[in-house]
C-alpha cells in the first residue's frame, strides 16, 4: 500500500509497529492518510486496543477526541466506527476503525474513556449502530419514537414523520410527510433555481441571426 508520510512520519511508523506487535491478530490493515496513521482492527478487540493506547507509555493517548460513524451500504458490514484518539505527552494523533453490520454491536467503550458514553449515544442515534453493554443506550438528538436513523444513506432526505404544532388541539402532532409536490418541472427563470444551458431570451438571438 502506498503511504503518503507526514512530518510525525517517524513517530507514526514507530506506533504503527508497536500496535502490530502487541496486536497482530487483531489489526486488518493500517495507512497513512492525512499525516495520520490509520489502523483499521477487529471489532471485538477494540476495548484491549485502546485500553493499550491509552496506557502504554509510547502511546499516552489519554484524549478521546470523537467516535462517529461512516456508512457503505453496498458492503456487508455497512458501517465503520471511527475512534480518533489525541496523545498530548507526545503530540501525536492516532485514528482506529472497526467494521459492523445493522445487527453485530460493537464493545462499548466507555470503561476506558468516559467521553465516549454521549459519542456512542449519537452514532446509534444517527447510524443505529448499537453498542453493547453500553451504560445509557437511549437516542440522543431525535425526538422520542423518532423512526430510523438519519445518517444512513438509505434514509429519505424529507424523513417519515413530520412534527408540527396543531392549533386546534393546542398540543404538537406527529403526521406522516406528505410532500406537496412529488416532482417539479423548473423554468430556470428564478435565479434561486439555477441557470439552463440556453438562458431564456437567447433563442431570439439565434432567430435574428
Amino acid at each position: 500500500m502506498s503511504e503518503s508520510l507526514s512530518e510525525n512520519s517517524v513517530a507514526l511508523t514507530e506506533l504503527k509497529e508497536l500496535v502490530i506487535s502487541h496486536f497482530a491478530k487483531d489489526v486488518i490493515e493500517t495507512a497513512f492518510r492525512y499525516g495520520e496513521l490509520t489502523i483499521v482492527v477487529k471489532r471485538d478487540a477494540i476495548t484491549r486496543i485502546l485500553t493499550f493506547l491509552r496506557d502504554d507509555a509510547g502511546c499516552m493517548f489519554k484524549q478521546l477526541i470523537d467516535i462517529c460513524g461512516v456508512d457503505y451500504p453496498e458492503r456487508n458490514e455497512r458501517f465503520d466506527v471511527v475512534y480518533h484518539l489525541l496523545s498530548m505527552k507526545h503530540n501525536l494523533r492516532v485514528r482506529i476503525k472497526v467494521r459492523t453490520d445493522e445487527e453485530t454491536p460493537v464493545p462499548t467503550v466507555v470503561p476506558v474513556f468516559s467521553a465516549a458514553n454521549w459519542f456512542e449515544r449519537e452514532a446509534w442515534d444517527m447510524y443505529g449502530i448499537f453498542f453493547a453493554d453500553h451504560p445509557d443506550p437511549r437516542r440522543m438528538l431525535t425526538d422520542y419514537g423518532f423512526e430510523g436513523h438519519p445518517l444512513r444513506k438509505d434514509f429519505p432526505l424529507s424523513g417519515y414523520v413530520e412534527v408540527r404544532y396543531d392549533d386546534e388541539q393546542k398540543r404538537v402532532v406527529y403526521e406522516p410527510v406528505k410532500l406537496v409536490q412529488d416532482f417539479r418541472n423548473f423554468d430556470f427563470e428564478s435565479p434561486w433555481e439555477g441557470i439552463q444551458r440556453v438562458l431564456p431570451g437567447d433563442e431570439k438571438a439565434e432567430g435574428n441571426a
